[in-house]
């Protein structure tokens, strides 16, 4: 049985006032490289072997942190990469909560395409499938996945046995933690979700 940390990256300057997706060069602000140096002092002692990330500058910082107390490189997979908000990348989620498509996100994401970009049902899908690829590759042990709140949410609604459509109902904060066991054959069990390493922080951002 292989264990699993879903870790969101830690905050940029942007979080929670834009929808960064896969906007290139954003790095963790002065609070995140904090938060992902006591999310790496959580995990110092857990038996690590491997730390994956999302390819994205933040992700890797964040990975970077929780590998070096391992003495661990950090491996990209873009399957647990963030989902791709096409034309709405890097707007201010202010103006975004005002266009007609917000609700159906927060109601029915299922039925969602980001204009441009990708549907939340076809990110849960590849997203799913890295982490069970991962868990094929790595078995019996713990490794670590670096990734983003609604991929991470995804990945727990599937694993929970969750509609997508309830999938906003989780809350994963800045430089939490969700561990899962996946096992060869039978059903996953979900052990932990957006455990953190500081106090819980109101969240509604990406």
């Amino acid at each position: 049985m292989t264990t699993l940390v879903l870790v969101r990256h830690a905050t940029t300057a942007a979080t929670g006032h834009r929808l960064g997706g896969w906007t290139p060069g954003v790095h963790l602000d002065a609070g995140g490289r904090e938060q992902a140096a006591a999310t790496a002092r959580e995990l110092a002692e857990a038996p690590l072997t491997a730390v994956y990330a999302s390819p994205l500058e933040r992700t890797m910082e964040t990975a970077r942190a929780i590998a070096r107390p391992h003495d661990l490189r950090v491996r990209r997979r873009k399957g647990v990469g963030e989902v791709d908000y096409g034309d709405w990348t890097d707007q201010p989620l202010d103006r975004l909560r005002r266009r007609k498509l917000w609700a159906t996100i927060q109601a029915t994401p299922s039925r969602v395409t980001f204009p441009g970009g990708e549907s939340i049902r076809g990110a849960q899908a590849r997203a799913v499938d890295t982490v069970e690829q991962l868990a094929g590759e790595h078995p019996g042990e713990h490794i670590a996945v670096v990734s983003h709140a609604d991929i991470i949410k995804a990945v727990l609604a599937h694993l929970m046995g969750m509609p997508l459509d309830s999938f906003q109902r989780l809350v994963i904060g800045p430089a939490s933690m969700s561990v899962v066991q996946l096992p060869p054959d039978g059903a996953p069990a979900v052990l932990a979700c957006n455990t953190t390493a500081q106090p819980p922080i109101p969240q509604g951002e990406r």
